[in-house]
């Protein structure tokens, strides 16, 4: 299944995606996609439904983040081995973990906007895994019995923010609009190998960002099954496993976002999204 979520900022409904790709309606049936709407048995009554019976809302209505009340959002650094070698820094020999603020939440299209002192604002393509239900010192052997699926995350970074300033990298990644999610959760039923899945990015039409979840260093079950060892995981709690090489921090000279630029990026199989940079 596709889910997501639609409606303006704060109030928006839960959906779903059709065969013909229009959102219908599934408020009549759950609150939000949250909770325990996004464990095995949750996900098992949505698709259950008759979609054809379910209200066919307005194709240009606003998506949402595809996630609702999100706990944590817990990031992991350089875990592509490509992107490691781009930055000059040495490969961790375990997970790097850090958290962006759930204010940073937006939705797939929202506009992304810069902090008003920021010099060095990036973009960063992330495969987005959501939590289906409690992970608490689970092994890696169970660990994928925990998602309830993936999503696309932009984790947009201010790099002044993060590295050049003293404390930890949350002061770059946590501005509010720097974590684009969506624009569908798609079940993991539908996504077989999370270790196989294309992804991209481009700013004004360039790609930047080519690349592959092949090359990420921890995958998803040694994640969730790490994470889970220094805290519990619940239903919803959305990770954001790192990124491939073309960060603008990457690039000789470095670049970084500008007002009124456009960011466009997608994961295989997960959706598109499309950002305009302002100014906040």
């Amino acid at each position: 299944m596709k889910l997501l979520r639609v409606g303006p900022l704060g109030l928006e409904k839960p959906a779903i995606l059709d065969q013909d790709g229009g959102y219908r309606d599934l408020s009549a049936h759950i609150a939000d996609l949250s909770g325990d709407v996004l464990t095995d048995e949750g996900l098992a009554k949505l698709r259950g439904l008759d979609l054809q019976s379910l209200p066919l809302l307005d194709p240009e209505i606003r998506i949402g983040a595809c996630v609702g009340h999100v706990g944590k959002f817990v990031c992991i650094g350089l875990n592509y081995s490509d992107h490691a070698a781009e930055t000059g820094m040495t490969l961790p020999d375990e997970p790097i973990l850090f958290f962006k603020a759930t204010s940073a939440i937006c939705g797939p299209n929202d506009d992304v906007l810069i902090p008003r002192t920021s010099t060095k604002t990036d973009w960063e393509v992330e495969l987005g895994v959501v939590i289906g239900k409690e992970a608490r010192y689970v092994s890696e052997a169970d660990a994928m019995d925990h998602v309830a699926g993936y999503c696309v995350v932009n984790d947009v970074s201010e790099r002044a923010f993060q590295i050049e300033r003293s404390g930890q990298w949350v002061k770059g990644k946590s501005a509010d609009t720097f974590g684009p999610i969506g624009p569908w959760l798609v079940t993991r039923d539908e996504v077989p190998d999370p270790q196989n899945l294309k992804m991209w990015l481009e700013v004004d039409g360039h790609r930047y960002q080519d690349g592959s979840t092949t090359t990420m260093v921890f995958g998803v079950r040694e994640l969730v099954s790490h994470i889970s060892q220094f805290m519990s995981l619940q239903a919803g709690d959305v990770i954001s496993t790192g990124t491939p090489p073309g960060v603008g921090m990457g690039q000789t000279p470095q670049t970084y976002l500008k007002e009124g630029q456009t960011m466009t990026l997608s994961i295989q199989g997960l959706g598109e999204q499309k950002q305009k940079a302002g100014q906040a």
